[in-house]
């Protein structure tokens, strides 16, 4: 698989990144052999970025790619991990905390869970309001220069964010949500970020699966929290599979899925933008890597980028306001 740097200061990473979040619930039940199976073909088939986050499954998924990684050769594996949200014994949500010596923590249990002496990307997962963001990328900066995290990203921020912690330390890549029904970065927060020379680590490229064709309004799903986010709900939902519809009428003719056709719009908007698939099954990986064939023409990104965007919030509202990106856009 073909290779970019990760922004002006990072490594090489693969074209298309592992999201391992759904391996560890929130989506529903996972099986843990075919997550591990699904992380091994990755590794295989030449993708090196595995995402993570200490607070999936409050430790499990951090757990789940050390086991992994054991015994199976992975010399390449690039291991991005955020910190700082957390989580009450009954898995609830209850703030974020990224004040320096919380950080150090997290990074020593995330090094001690993963069975590695550095992180290779390491990142608040969201801004603490309590703790300017120079704070938290010094204290980072400090671990980079001991030798337990090699680079230092940065999650769902704006624009004046982004340039603030850039000036502290060298900012390789902003992870956020971009896709074809979620295009907010585009005003303000791309621009910095290319301006900067930081890299995009797109999640959420298929909406959470909203726009990868297998989703249905059939009920049955277990602990799945989309059933609570707005964009799978009411007139919302009807609306947003209504784009699915026309996406699926563009893919049939290319003769690609719908997932494929939408992970290769966000691979043609730029070297610099990497997508995370969240896949927890091989054969769902397998359709994604599948994208990496399908070349866009000017016809096609015509015909997506008068798709529109999707229907209600990427977050219910009490997520959204922690959401730093979120400060004067929605969608």
């Amino acid at each position: 698989m073909k290779q970019h740097k990760l922004g002006a200061a990072g490594p090489n990473v693969s074209l298309i990144g592992l999201g391992c979040m759904g391996m560890s619930g929130l989506y529903g039940p996972s099986d843990r052999s075919e997550s591990i199976a699904t992380i091994h073909a990755a590794l295989d088939t030449g993708i090196t970025l595995l995402d993570t986050g200490d607070f999936y499954g409050m430790g499990h998924n951090e757990l789940l790619i050390s086991e992994a990684l054991k015994g199976h050769k992975h010399d390449n594996a690039l291991i991005s991990v955020k910190f700082g949200a957390l989580r009450d014994p009954a898995a609830g949500w209850i703030g974020f905390d990224s004040r320096p010596a919380a950080m150090k923590t997290f990074l020593a249990y995330s090094l001690q869970r993963l069975g590695v002496d550095h992180i290779d990307v390491y990142r608040p997962a969201r801004l603490d309001p309590a703790v300017p963001i120079e704070e938290t990328v010094g204290a980072i900066a400090d671990m980079v220069k001991a030798g337990y995290v090699r680079h230092i990203g940065l999650s769902e921020v704006g624009a004046d964010t982004i340039r603030r912690a850039h000036k502290v330390h060298p900012i390789v890549d902003l992870q956020i949500e971009y896709s074809l029904i979620s295009r907010g970065i585009e005003a303000d927060i791309l621009p910095t970020c290319r301006e900067l020379g930081i890299a995009v680590t797109a999640y959420g490229v298929l909406s959470r699966g909203l726009i990868s064709g297998h989703w249905s309004k059939d009920g049955g799903r277990e602990n799945d929290w989309r059933d609570l986010n707005p964009r799978f709900q009411g007139d919302n939902l009807d609306h947003n599979l209504a784009l699915v519809e026309r996406l699926r009428a563009i893919a049939g003719k290319r003769g690609v899925s719908v997932a494929q056709l939408a992970i290769a719009w966000v691979l043609a908007q730029g070297n610099d933008i990497i997508p995370v698939i969240g896949a927890r099954r091989r054969d769902r990986l397998n359709e994604a890597l599948g994208a990496l064939d399908v070349t866009l023409s000017a016809d096609d990104l015509a015909a997506l980028a008068s798709l529109g965007a999707a229907a209600g919030g990427r977050y219910a509202e009490a997520q959204l306001v922690h959401l730093d990106s979120e400060k004067g856009a929605r969608g």
